[in-house]
């Protein structure tokens, strides 16, 4: 049963996954047998009938089949692949939590007939590494996008959430989709183009707009997931690491920092608190309790994408305008 990100304990000591590793063998024998299938349904707004071979090669009039772990990038994906592509997300569900997902049969089968996977990488998403491994399909291509931005494991994982990165993303996906399908590959230029300059310009404006009017204020955070839009923002992120790092892995704060939080929201040394509204822990709500009532206003995040079936650029877009609008609040910047 996939579990809830918002009613989750999240005492992440990686028992799911010890669990999953475990499971993975019946994974493997159903999907080496049906390793010749193709994957069922598409991630994201656009939805697309699948249609041609999965051997490795492009055939006239057939698409790419793409398997992405996590949605936030499959929804990228998707959109750079427009109707040469066929784009099927692993976790697309807001309440499945990509930590300590257990994959299934169906997983398993779609992986064997990809041609082309995204796996974030850096410890976020092992069990999906496992599934590589136990499938190896036959010339597919493989993107780690923790080794494409160069984070090793122990880094920060969340790397959609970094603005520079998720350029880099969208440029490495082009170039493998021209790759696999060099026929096409004008259309993936323009798919690419389109995407950059129209569709995701609204989130690139916020961006830049944040950064140019707020940089180096200071602000609060509840776990590692805020920590490369901050740095993206040029915010002064000022909550200790090692809580953020505490929170996101479900293990236990010490007193220490937890103190030194309440004394920055009492002392209004922060003036925004972001926190990640899928995995509010008593801590979290305490703090988010005591900015309130300290009148320090508050914006909220999220690990995936919600709702169900938003684009990467409107679930961004949404947040990064609720972040905009708290820190106009606290500084009277508009």
């Amino acid at each position: 049963m996939r579990t809830s990100i918002s009613s989750r304990s999240r005492t992440r000591a990686r028992t799911q996954v010890r669990t999953a590793a475990g499971s993975l063998a019946v994974v493997v024998a159903i999907a080496a047998l049906s390793a010749c299938s193709t994957s069922s349904g598409s991630s994201g707004p656009d939805k697309t009938a699948k249609s041609g071979s999965v051997d490795g090669g492009k055939g006239a009039g057939t698409k790419l089949h793409v398997a992405a772990a996590e949605n936030f990038w499959g929804s990228i994906a998707q959109q750079l692949g427009g109707d040469h592509a066929d784009v099927k997300s692993i976790i697309d569900n807001p309440d499945a939590d990509p930590h300590d997902y257990e994959p299934t049969a169906a997983d398993g089968r779609t992986v064997a007939s990809a041609q082309y996977t995204i796996v974030n990488g850096i410890g976020y998403d092992a069990w999906a590494d496992k599934l590589l491994s136990a499938n190896p399909g036959s010339g597919r291509s493989d993107l780690k996008v923790g080794d494409l931005v160069g984070v090793k494991p122990g880094g920060n994982p969340h790397r959609w959430y970094s603005p520079d990165d998720v350029h880099k993303v969208i440029e490495k996906i082009t170039a493998d989709y021209k790759k696999l399908d060099p026929a096409d590959a004008a259309y993936f230029d323009a798919r690419k183009k389109n995407y950059e300059e129209q569709t995701l310009a609204p989130y690139t404006k916020l961006v830049a707009d944040i950064k140019a009017r707020y940089a180096n204020t200071p602000v609060g955070a509840s776990e590692s997931i805020v920590t490369p839009l901050a740095e993206g923002l040029g915010l002064k992120l000022l909550t200790p690491e090692s809580f953020l790092d505490a929170i996101s892995e479900g293990t236990e704060p010490t007193a220490k920092d937890k103190s030194a939080i309440d004394q920055q929201i009492k002392s209004k040394q922060i003036k925004v608190y972001v926190y990640n509204s899928q995995n509010s822990t008593p801590d979290v709500a305490a703090q988010v309790k005591a900015a309130k009532a300290a009148g320090i206003p508050v914006a909220t995040v999220t690990e995936t994408l919600t709702p169900a079936g938003a684009s990467f650029q409107d679930w961004q877009v949404r947040q990064l305008k609720g972040i905009e609008q708290a820190l106009a609040q606290a500084t009277g910047k508009k």
